[in-house]
């Protein structure tokens, strides 16, 4: 695994959601305003490749923490927004033995807003039971709201994980959410 094999997302991509190879707004994101009222404000730095598929297997599932220094440097924070990490399960956290979205961003002043309760996991679903896949994530309790939320995740793949974090923040009265993750 080598730098020049990870694919930087480069312009035509959508929009909304930084998908490679779109013009415009893609399916996927006519399908979230439509169906659910949202309007994706999304953006990603990677193509989800091979190189990064098996760069995630050794982070991810194999466990090496180091991992997490090689593309720290691209979570940043953004003026007047609060950076929020998707959370991990508690099940998933022993096993794991960490949350590979705060490994990212342990640089950076976080608020760990969310909590999530244990659900299947995503990169064992295909397309269609991920955008089934039932809202796993509530607000803890007793947090001081920002107005403005930056939620962060590794990866969008349908984007119903960050869907689901959003929707509980807008409820609880997030006025503005963007999303960043590392690949698309």
């Amino acid at each position: 695994m080598t730098l020049v094999q990870f694919h930087f997302i480069n312009p035509p991509h959508c929009s909304r959601c930084f998908k490679a190879g779109i013009d415009g707004i893609c399916s996927d994101c006519h399908f979230w305003e439509e169906e659910e009222g949202i309007i994706i404000k999304h953006q990603a730095v990677f193509t989800y490749n091979e190189a990064m598929e098996d760069y995630f297997s050794r982070y991810k599932f194999m466990g090496d923490y180091r991992l997490r220094k090689a593309f720290s440097h691209h979570f940043k924070k953004e003026k007047d927004y609060t950076l929020v990490p998707v959370p991990i399960s508690e099940k998933r956290l022993q096993e794991r033995g960490f949350n590979q979205v705060l490994g990212f961003i342990d640089h950076l002043h976080f608020a760990p807003l969310l909590e999530k309760e244990e659900g299947l996991s995503q990169h064992t679903l295909s397309r269609n039971k991920r955008l089934q896949n039932k809202n796993t994530f509530t607000l803890k309790a007793k947090v001081k709201l920002p107005k403005k939320v930056l939620l962060v995740d590794d990866v969008y793949t349908t984007g119903r994980t960050l869907q689901h974090a959003i929707a509980v923040l807008k409820e609880a009265g997030v006025q503005d959410v963007k999303s960043f993750s590392l690949c698309r």
